[in-house]
């Protein structure tokens, strides 16, 4: 049985980046993506920043340092606060993630978490607790059955 927790959860260690002109970009870059790897335990091995978003990816020390320890196998995935840190569009930054992936690592966006609700989901919710504490709005489902 393997012990590795669904849902990309687990203790892979990673690297947070962030490409931001200021500091206070980069701090709150960095606040966001440690939340997201909190949130699925995975272990920080390295936050890595540049400070200018102009210069190509490739000439960039951070990125070439984070590259570096994905290639040693000091961190299996790289965690951005946003895709425009590393790429100027969508198309980029999923070439992006197939290079990565073909290193052997994953590349994810710290984007936020979207409320897993439903329409209509709280009315729903409402009936079950009601009808589990023995309240139905709507009278008795079998009239007067008697036990």
């Amino acid at each position: 049985m393997p012990n590795t927790p669904p849902r990309g959860l687990g203790h892979v260690p990673v690297a947070v980046y962030s490409c931001a002109t200021t500091p206070t970009l980069t701090s709150d870059a960095e606040r966001r993506t440690r939340h997201y790897a909190d949130a699925r335990h995975w272990l920080v091995a390295g936050v890595w920043t540049d400070d200018d978003p102009s210069v190509p990816i490739t000439d960039r020390s951070g990125w070439a340092a984070v590259t570096g320890a994905l290639s040693s196998g000091l961190i299996r995935g790289i965690v951005v606060a946003a895709a425009s840190h590393v790429s100027l569009d969508a198309v980029q930054f999923a070439a992006l993630g197939v290079l990565i992936r073909d290193r052997g690592g994953f590349l994810a966006e710290a984007t936020a978490e979207s409320p897993r609700r439903t329409p209509g989901q709280y009315e729903r919710r409402r009936v079950l607790f009601e009808a589990a504490a023995g309240w139905i709005p709507y009278g008795p489902v079998v009239p007067a059955t008697p036990w």
